[in-house]
């Protein structure tokens, strides 16, 4: 009788002592199981117009590249304008974008508003002057190219009138004029300068018509803010033989020969910072101002016509870059 009784004790013991490899199946330690995956790095760009226009937008679209290459990220972008802004802006919140980019000052008021309900996003716009937590913006300072390229048109010109034409007349675009108009002035003190803005920065044949009408009027050198328009600015020119200004990206290339120089913008620098800090979370809403100190902007001029440029000139503007990039020529911004 006795035997029967401890035969099973014995093997309830045996059980209870077993070794780890007798677990059952689900009862592992935590640094068994697989790890989570980390939530992909989201950024999203929005843009007020198409970013193949070899201007605003495209260079807005290869800082974008720039971060998804550099840092990995997930990136998506979408053109929005007016009362899609906002909606745009919250769709991306709510699909778990950490960083959402409104490339443009039309866009830093909806990103403020916007941002209050996504506390986990953040948004900034390229241009503009509002702020929250997690909100601000980066500003190109673009009109110290636009003021050399006042500068060259100033001397060179023969008329003494230049044109600048915009399409959306926004406070971003208004300064970079100012800009070229201090430039060109500073050259050409009694000089005339004809401001044109048709409204739209993708309407071809409203831009070409008003560079047309201003070469009437006696412009022999043109500068625009024209976005995907740009392109009847610069046939506009080179059917009335007239020098045109590339902007925002180098546009010396355009199939039109006669952009002489542009005023760029070097954006990738300028968006890798942004998105670095917003991943390493230690983004604060502010307002960056990126100028030639920065290598954010350049003034370049086109090596195909830079024969056509009298060497005094291009003295003249070198040293003018210097004289920015140190301090000493402090270039007209209007605050918004």
């Amino acid at each position: 009788m006795k035997l029967t009784y401890v035969l099973p004790l014995i093997a309830l013991l045996a059980i209870g002592c077993g070794s780890g490899d007798n677990k059952a199946p689900g009862s592992g330690t935590q640094a068994d199981k697989p790890a989570t995956p980390a939530a992909p790095f989201k950024v999203a760009l929005i843009t007020p117009g198409p970013v193949d226009d070899s201007g605003w937008n495209a260079l807005a679209y290869d800082g974008l590249q720039a971060i998804k290459t550099d840092l990995g990220a997930e990136v998506n972008n979408q053109q929005a304008i007016g009362t899609q802004i906002k909606d745009t802006m919250r769709q991306y919140a709510q699909d778990g974008y950490n960083l959402v980019i409104g490339h443009g000052f039309e866009y830093n008021e909806p990103s403020i508003q916007v941002a209050k309900a996504f506390p986990n996003t953040v948004f900034v716009s390229s241009s503009g002057g509002k702020t929250a937590p997690n909100a601000g913006a980066f500003r190109f300072y673009l009109e110290q190219g636009f003021y050399l390229c006042g500068m060259m048109a100033g001397y060179m010109t023969k008329s003494g009138k230049v044109a600048m034409i915009g399409g959306d007349n926004v406070p971003s675009i208004v300064s970079t004029f100012h800009g070229f108009k201090a430039g060109f002035l500073a050259a050409k003190p009694n000089g005339q300068v004809i401001e044109v803005f048709t409204g739209n920065g993708e309407d071809v044949a409203a831009a070409k018509q008003a560079t047309l009408q201003a070469i009437a009027n006696g412009a022999d050198f043109v500068i625009h803010q024209a976005n995907a328009a740009a392109q009847g600015v610069f046939d506009a020119c080179k059917e009335k033989g007239v020098y045109a200004f590339g902007a925002n990206m180098d546009q010396n290339g355009n199939p039109s020969g006669i952009v002489i120089a542009s005023a760029t913008i070097i954006a990738k620098p300028a968006f890798l910072d942004l998105a670095k800090r917003v991943k390493d979370h230690t983004y604060k809403g502010e307002v960056s101002l990126m100028g030639m100190d920065k290598g954010a902007i350049d003034f370049v001029v086109n090596p195909a016509l830079a024969n056509k440029v009298p060497a005094d000139v291009l003295k003249k503007l070198d040293q003018a870059k210097a004289d920015i990039k140190s301090g000493k020529i402090i270039v007209p911004m209007d605050k918004f």
